[in-house]
């Protein structure tokens, strides 16, 4: 049996026998604004579901079937960027207690996940201690069964035990078919590094290093600048470069002490369920739902891109439709289209993007399969109940610590931040006007991003032979939500004395150094040997 997300005690892949760490510091969860108060959702939990359910309701769109052609509520950010985000936080997060039964108090949470960009989720405890997770030759990783109609040819799914899991640093990144597929592309940019360097501990340590840093180096100017306005980070900058003297409200790195705070994790950082399409279309021949959709109640779809198991050997990820790498593509190609396929436009890969960051969650995610959560099925309403859970302050709250304006209710509007026509209800007439000056964080957060577009041209191939582009509305996360984000994902950096920005704050990929810009896409061409 699969299992449901979140459900396993996490942290026992990076803890000791004695569930003690074995990083050179054990995170913890601990609050960004301990003197602002919880918002008063109810005085039980009970209370806090009734309350919050109607909002939850609101939040998650009408069912949309799987499709990878255009779509109103398509943003300019590439797909697979919404799976780098998941990716990131499996390497910086490890909640061993997501149903709280423990404790309430997130100061009393363990983080085992070391809070660090260090691609712990990739290396585990290294060969030394997980030999089974490498080659013979003990540095590079192993890899599992080969697979089919992937471009370019010769991925691999990843490596596995004889019961179909993954033997890779973190189970988690076996969650779904994409991300899998990801932690498949940093083993190969690792492997094809380490094919010209010596196959000893030192060598293998200088490739780790070299990887970690380029991995860093596109969370900070690639992916962060795709999803925080250029106007909040250009508020933790000095000429250009980050500053760490900028930092006002989360600084680990002064107390040697990184922790996680719970609006980052419970809230902000949340982004990327918003993000997430009905489904994707992984290869000419497979367009696939998130989750199975039983045919009884909608167009059926009996596979999803549900994970934990062995890939579908013709699953093998086409990269040129989740990420810009260089190859010929039409914003709206339709192959049952006649007139495309009289102009031999099937030969053109359309490029699929993430959803926007706005309050809205497309219906599977409103629904989730038992074999992935347990009650309640709406992941809109487990992050709201998670947030009342912590203790979450309210959006507004956390807007005057940060001494921004604050959103007015008619400002903080549930639904699709589309262009054109939207379908909006303002945060006052949901809930009888429970939420009323007090809206829960995760909401505001996104309702902030959806009044902070920016407008992105996306190059496309009109017609065979023929460029042009499509501006595409981007929203992107606004002055609370920015601020948390960009602040925990720089202190953690300038908290570890081995990230790059500590060790070779003047480091960049050499094609940086050649006056070119180093993206996502850079990588993930390196990674399939281009």
């Amino acid at each position: 049996m699969a299992a449901k997300h979140s459900a396993p005690i996490r942290g026992l892949s990076r803890a000791g026998a004695d569930n003690t760490s074995t990083q050179k510091f054990e995170g913890r969860f601990g609050r960004m604004f301990p003197q602002v108060k919880a918002a008063d959702f109810g005085a039980n939990e009970a209370a806090w579901t009734e309350h919050l359910k109607p909002l939850a309701r609101a939040m998650v769109s009408e069912f949309d079937a799987p499709k990878d052609g255009p779509d109103s509520e398509e943003s300019g950010i590439p797909a697979l960027y919404t799976y780098l985000g998941q990716f990131i936080d499996h390497d910086i997060t490890f909640d061993p207690s997501s149903s709280f039964q423990k404790a309430k108090d997130p100061n009393a949470l363990t983080d085992y996940r070391s809070p660090a960009f260090d691609l712990d989720n990739v290396y585990g405890r290294g060969p030394g201690d997980q030999p089974y997770m490498y080659q013979a030759n003990g540095v590079s990783f192993a890899l599992g069964d080969p697979l089919q109609l992937g471009n370019p040819p010769g991925a691999h799914d990843l490596y596995r035990s004889v019961d179909g899991r993954a033997v890779i640093g973190d189970p988690r990144n076996d969650e779904n078919a994409i991300v899998s597929q990801l932690q498949g592309l940093f083993h190969r940019f690792h492997n094809r590094l380490m094919a010209d360097a010596p196959a000893t501990e030192d060598g293998f340590n200088a490739v780790r290093r070299e990887v970690t840093f380029h991995y860093q180096y596109v969370v900070l100017h690639d992916f962060l600048p795709r999803i925080v306005s250029e106007s909040v980070l250009e508020q933790l900058q000095t000429r250009g470069r980050y500053d760490e003297k900028k930092l006002r409200y989360f600084r680990p790195q002064d107390s040697h002490d990184p922790f996680l705070p719970v609006e980052f994790s419970g809230a902000a950082y949340r982004l990327g369920h918003s993000m997430v399409r009905p489904g994707y279309r992984l290869n000419d021949a497979t367009l696939v739902p998130i989750f199975p959709v039983a045919p009884k109640d909608r167009p059926g779809f009996p596979e999803g891109l549900t994970g934990f198991r062995r890939m579908i050997s013709d699953w093998g990820i086409d990269w040129g439709r989740f990420i810009d790498v260089g190859e010929p593509r039409r914003y709206d190609a339709d192959p049952q289209d006649k007139n495309d396929q009289a102009n031999n436009l099937s030969r053109f890969k359309r490029l699929q993007f993430a959803y926007r960051l706005d309050t809205s969650l497309v219906d599977p995610l409103g629904s989730l399969p038992a074999a992935v959560a347990a009650h309640p099925a709406s992941l809109a309403l487990r992050n709201l109940i998670r947030g009342a859970q912590l203790g979450l302050p309210s959006g507004q709250d956390v807007a005057r610590a940060l001494e921004l304006p604050v959103l007015e209710d008619k400002d903080i509007l549930i639904g699709q931040a589309v262009d054109e026509n939207p379908q909006l209800q303002s945060i006052a007439a949901i809930g009888a006007g429970r939420f009323k000056g007090k809206c829960p964080l995760w909401t505001y957060i996104l309702a902030e991003a959806a009044l902070h577009k920016k407008m992105i041209d996306v190059p496309v191939a009109e017609n065979v032979g023929k460029a042009g582009s499509v501006r595409i509305g981007t929203p992107q996360l606004g002055p609370v939500g920015g601020r948390i984000v960009a602040e925990v994902f720089l202190g953690l950096i300038f908290a570890d004395p081995l990230s790059l920005l500590r060790m070779q704050p003047d480091w960049a990929p050499p094609s940086v150094q050649g006056g070119k810009s180093y993206q996502l896409k850079d990588f993930v061409q390196f990674a399939l040997g281009k």
